[in-house]
């Protein structure tokens, strides 16, 4: 298992992209300069009335699938 760390900030605004329905991935880099993109509702239920922000450990196996995504701070 594979796993990456990596810092987000979406706003409220931004993310209401997603209901709008033009918004289906976010591009994000982790701390060790791996770029992933990630499918969107897959953050959902860290939303809260101010967006998205923290940082997160996404794990996922050798084909790139997603297994776990947590949130650390």
């Amino acid at each position: 298992m594979q796993s990456l760390i990596f810092d987000i900030k979406i706003s409220a605004h931004d993310y209401l992209r997603v209901y709008q329905g033009t918004a289906h991935r976010v591009k994000v880099r982790s701390r060790d300069g791996r770029s992933v993109s990630l499918p969107v509702r897959h953050l959902q239920p860290f939303l809260t009335h101010d967006g998205i922000h923290g940082s997160f450990i996404m794990a996922f196996n050798g084909q790139g699938q997603l297994l776990s995504l947590r949130r650390l701070s």
